[in-house]
């Protein structure tokens, strides 16, 4: 090789990049992420399983104390790291600058055993500037923040071991719960509560032309007679007017009162301008990329969601183009100010940059480690432009977006000025007279400063529409005070109060940060997790809760309070930033945590906690909310259903979202539960009275069995009772409905699999069936697909024998037309269909194609949430091809326990967390 100092970094697509700014003297080789971890209790060695790590892999009696073990698939990438350091005179530990990656880093020691000089090397671009200071400034391992990101590993591993047998015990098995993920989960419950629990009121508001000096523009009635008149902030969830709004007087116009007004306003003679004012508008550009605020604008204005977002991150920093993507601050080094000043001057002129460099501090609940904030990366940037030719579409959205806040960070503020019209009309008939204010504002830009580059995409929440109509940046006529005005037209709208809206990952992302629950590097990971988990379900963008994570959340709630309780987590976060410093004792955190303050399992533990619910909790009340009037819901094995108290009960489908179960869905449900289906009528073959229902599958046709043949007979003594015939069904074709399908179709269908000849070549029996992927021939193992659901019934032996003549094609034959359309997307450009699959409905931009999750329907799916399965499956890249998988040994690796506590300096005896 004739390299004599070895270059270890994270990942294959980093090693390349760096591995271009190094000489001959230096190779540089990739981990491929972490090389051990605590193991399964089940792949301990055998000596081990009875012991004090059989339980957790960790020793707590023992201060903790972990065994780790070299994960399967990485015993031969051990092996090359081990060969190649052979030949190497020094090494060089590259990994990632926060803690996991100096866990890491410790880990690589641990395994490797080095007998070279070790130094720590970090940087938080890969630049060839960059790589070359880091060369420069080596530091020893910080065992402090090892000890944090492995008290972490620890931490999660305890919580997750405990709590997760109480939720299969009590719920339903393979469930987990995590120290993150549930307060997560939490969130989007409590959300949802405040959703089912939410009265809408009605309101009514009056809209206006205003015609003064020849110009027109729209104003709201904001006060009658002196009154302010109630919008939708002004009610509470309960639907009533909120204290605030009682104070002042607020005016709730009803739909015949704001009719009234409306036709007095548009009949009115003349109008005067009440008061004209004018206030300073300035707005400052917003702080370089975090972490949490990349995720949360890529949310926004790309449609991604938090994984697709800092897939993408990832490659971008890999490749050299952009910062460390793990971070939650916002400052930027010397150099990148003055790389974004010069470039902002010489893009948008020197009027357009800040006087002075702009500084930003770390705003982050809790921040951590000194990274800088995300941003291209070097010491002069490269503009979109300059680099779209080396970049994927996604990934040069992603760069784009960065570059534009980097570059506008540095630049002036936006100022103008906001004008407030009131325009004063005097109304009245036979019950009475009023004075009517109505009241448009605009927002004039003088000078736009940052707007030039970048603005701000934000949340919007459940007033903003009628904030964007009355606040809109517009141009407002230029009158005074005391001028003449018409009303041109007025009209009233009525309105009803909505309920907070659903968690985004966007919101979500944020709300966490604002907590200070978890890391910027964990949420991507966290949501994805509540996902898989059956917690939530995408609706759209929006985050929808299952009944399953009601059941969950309750359960931790009633008997482990502390676990799911906002401010405790985000305390633990605290304490793990602590022990990052070196101002608190990983150990002693631990012991506190799960043995209690006294550390010999007192109350306030974890293990006693857990261990004092033993079989108290009530697994039938965990599982049960009541919906008043007598009405249950629980949650079953199979899923959530209703029940009564007479017992009768009804299935909930999985598209009803928990606020949708009201009075009248209730009802709904129930009368279909009742329904035993439609009769056709009287099979003439069998006797048995076909029926036709709706089913947790979709319609289907079936028959009933008369008692005695539905029950099996009484076996002899010594034999196996019989099985019960159970009855034919078929499901319905698409071209059927459940209204109209007649006894002749049930006959049709029940007649399926239909046997349609031999083939006099083969001897084969063919037969038709309707499958999974539609209808189709099957002739032994080889099958054929039919053009239409028609051919089930009418395909003769002769045209079969045709169709099997020819061969074999790929596809179903001609082109069907979209099932929906959409825009095009923000990042191929490209318009983005929705179109009927072999395996499903599936969005496609013609280049990208991604199957409509299957608990999301296509009538419901938006733009936006096309766009970020578009994004999603972009981000992950093809799927690996298919072979033989190598086998492994289920034994865990020999590595050895570990109870020293330093590697260069003091080792911590904690074990890594799982990289998101």
């Amino acid at each position: 090789m004739g390299a004599s100092k070895l270059v270890i970094v994270e990942s294959p697509a980093k090693a390349t990049t760096i591995e271009g700014y190094l000489g001959p003297d230096f190779h540089v080789t990739a981990s491929i992420g972490h090389i051990r971890d605590l193991p399964q209790p089940r792949d301990l060695p055998a000596d081990m399983k009875k012991g004090p790590y059989g339980r957790f892999a960790v020793d707590v009696e023992g201060d903790f104390t972990p065994y780790y073990a070299v994960n399967p698939d990485k015993k031969k990438k051990v092996a090359e790291l081990k060969k190649v350091l052979k030949e190497a005179d020094e090494l060089f530990l590259a990994t990632d600058e926060d803690r996991e990656g100096e866990a890491i880093a410790w880990h690589l020691l641990q395994v490797l055993k080095p007998k070279v000089p070790v130094r720590r090397m970090v940087f938080h671009e890969i630049t060839r500037e960059a790589i070359q200071r880091a060369l420069d400034n080596t530091r020893e391992l910080d065992s402090s923040l090892v000890d944090a990101q492995e008290t972490r590993r620890i931490l999660d591993r305890l919580y997750g071991y405990e709590v997760s047998p109480l939720l299969w015990r009590k719920v339903r098995p393979s469930l987990s719960a995590g120290r993150v993920q549930s307060v997560a989960t939490r969130l989007v419950v409590d959300r949802e509560r405040e959703r089912m629990a939410h009265v809408d009121a009605e309101y009514w508001g009056i809209d206006t032309r205003i015609s003064a000096k020849d110009e027109t523009f729209s104003a709201r009635v904001t006060h009658v007679d002196g009154r302010p008149v109630a919008t939708g902030s002004d009610f509470s969830e309960k639907g009533q007017l909120t204290p605030k709004a009682v104070k002042a007087s607020a005016l709730h116009l009803d739909e015949v009162a704001a009719t009234r007004l409306a036709t007095l306003l548009a009949a009115s003679a003349s109008s005067t301008i009440d008061s004209v004012t004018q206030k300073p508008y300035r707005r400052r550009p917003a702080a370089p990329f975090t972490t949490s605020t990349l995720q949360q604008e890529a949310s926004r204005k790309l449609h991604w969601n938090a994984s697709s977002t800092m897939r993408t991150a990832q490659s971008l920093y890999e490749s050299g183009y952009i910062t460390y993507m793990r971070t939650d601050s916002t400052a930027l080094s010397g150099q990148a100010i003055d790389a974004a000043r010069a470039q902002a001057t010489e893009l948008y002129g020197a009027e357009a940059v800040a006087p002075e460099p702009r500084v930003y501090g770390k705003v982050a609940k809790g921040a951590q480690e000194a990274h800088e904030a995300i941003r291209p990366a070097g010491d002069h940037f490269r503009t979109p432009a300059q680099v779209a030719e080396q970049l994927s579409a996604q990934q040069l959205a992603l760069y784009d977006l960065i570059w534009k806040r980097t570059i506008a960070s540095q630049m002036a503020d936006a100022v103008g000025f906001t004008a407030t019209i009131r325009v004063l009309t005097g109304v009245g008939d036979q019950d009475g007279r009023h004075d009517v204010i109505a009241s448009a504002s605009g927002t004039v830009i003088t000078g736009p400063g940052f707007r030039l580059a970048y603005q701000e995409g934000r949340d919007k929440g459940r007033y903003d529409k009628e904030k964007d109509s009355g606040e809109a940046e517009k141009v407002l006529p230029d009158v005074a005070e005391g001028d003449r005005a018409q009303v041109v037209d007025a009209s009233a709208e009525g309105h009803r109060t909505q309920p907070p809206g659903r968690y985004t990952e966007a919101t979500l992302v944020k709300t966490m940060e604002e907590l200070g629950i978890g890391r910027p590097s964990t949420y991507a990971a966290t949501i994805q997790t509540i996902g898989d988990r059956g917690y939530v379900t995408h609706r759209g963008q929006y985050l929808v809760p299952s009944w399953l994570a009601f059941s969950v959340t309750r359960l931790l709630e009633e008997n482990l309070a502390n676990l799911v309780d906002y401010d405790f987590t985000a305390s633990m976060e605290a304490d793990l930033d602590r022990i990052a410093a070196g101002q608190e004792d990983g150990t002693e955190f631990l012991r506190q945590f799960y043995l209690g303050a006294d550390g010999k399992g007192d109350a306030d533990g974890l293990r006693f906690q857990v261990a004092a619910l033993g079989d108290d909790v009530d697994a039938r009340a965990v599982n049960s909310l009541d919906l008043g009037g007598g009405v249950t819901l629980r949650v079953g094995r199979y899923g959530p259903y209703l029940e009564k108290e007479d017992g009768s009960r009804a299935n909930v489908p999985e598209t009803v979202a928990p606020d949708e179960v009201d009075a009248a869905k209730i009802d709904e449900l129930f009368a279909q539960a009742a329904d035993d289906g439609r009769e056709l009528g009287i099979d003439p073959a069998s006797g048995h009275m076909l029926v036709a229902k709706n089913g947790r599958f979709g319609p289907y046709v079936t028959e009933i069995l008369p008692e005695g043949e539905a029950e099996a007979e009484t076996p002899a003594k010594g034999r196996k009772k019989a099985a019960a015939p159970k009855p034919r069904t078929a499901s319905l074709l698409k071209s059927m409905s459940l209204a109209t399908v007649s006894l002749d179709d049930a006959l049709k269908l029940l007649s399926l699999p239909r046997e349609v000849g031999t083939d006099p070549a083969s001897g084969e029996v063919i037969t038709v069936q309707n499958g999974r992927f539609g209808p189709y021939l099957k002739k032994g193992s080889d099958s054929r697909s039919l053009a239409s659901e028609d051919e089930l019934f009418t395909v003769t032996l002769e045209q079969a024998l045709e169709l099997y003549a020819r061969p074999r094609t790929r596809g179903r034959g001609a082109a069907k037309p979209p099932l929906r359309e959409f825009g095009e997307d923000p990042v191929s450009g490209r318009k983005v269909t929705v179109k009927d699959g072999r395996f499903g409905p599936y969005v496609t931009d013609g280049q990208t194609n991604v199957t409509v999750p299957r608990a999301e329907s296509v009538e419901d799916l938006t733009q936006a949430r096309a766009f970020e399965l578009l994004a999603d499956k972009r981000a992950k890249g093809p799927a690996p091809k298919r072979g033989a998988a190598k086998k492994t040994t289920t034994r865990a690796g020999a590595a050895k326990k570990t109870t020293s506590r330093t590697s260069t300096a003091k080792k911590p005896t904690k074990t890594r967390s799982t990289k998101s």
